[in-house]
């Protein structure tokens, strides 16, 4: 019987390379949060007013992300970035789909929302809830919101999460960008999502 102190440093550089076998490429630009999180699943109303679910996407990377048409900055900022990766796929621009999901149902109407998504692409779809499908889908994947008092004409803002949930074709989560990441970060890891 061969002594630990033996086999020891053999056990340790067989665990290294099996490791290093389950390693399919260089790490992600972005945050990787594969099996952090519950797989795509949501049932609502997207931009033409019809009953979507998330297998209706599937085979396509799906990018999630929260927000509202009337927000001043964050949104709009986000999803130029988003529509600015998605062109640089070229072709592969149609394996992608943004859900955009209003936190504001009260303002951002089917019409509203497909007009505001039209601004970016073809590859992103609005979507809204009532307030049940809205909680319960925002619990899900820890996302927050909290609209602010309006104020004497009735204008208010909506302070939300700012993540970019992406989901490979098979609907499980991947990745986790922010507003910050650039175009060329998620365009990078989109390539790599796309190909697999």
């Amino acid at each position: 019987m061969l002594p630990i102190r033996r086999v020891l440093p053999g056990l340790l550089a067989l665990c290294l390379a099996v490791a290093a076998c389950g390693t399919r490429g260089p790490p992600y630009a972005l945050q990787n949060v594969s099996g952090l999180l519950p797989r795509l699943r949501f049932q609502l109303t997207d931009q033409d007013d019809r009953l979507v679910t998330a297998s209706d996407y599937r085979g396509k990377i799906v990018l999630m992300y929260f927000g509202y048409t009337h927000c001043p900055d964050a949104c709009p900022t986000t999803l130029a970035t988003l529509a600015t990766a998605i062109r640089s796929l070229g072709a592969d621009a149609a394996k992608v789909r943004v859900l955009f999901v209003s936190v504001d149902p009260k303002r951002d109407t089917t019409a509203v929302l497909k007009s505001y998504v039209s601004f970016f692409g073809p590859q992103f779809v609005g979507l809204r809830g009532d307030g049940a499908e809205l909680t319960a889908l925002s619990k899900r994947y820890r996302i927050a919101y909290h609209l602010e008092p309006p104020d004497r004409y009735g204008n208010y803002t909506v302070d939300h999460s700012s993540a970019v949930f992406v989901f490979d074709g098979t609907g499980r989560v991947r990745l986790l960008g922010s507003e910050t990441d650039g175009a060329a970060k998620i365009a990078q890891d989109l390539r790599r999502l796309v190909a697999r």
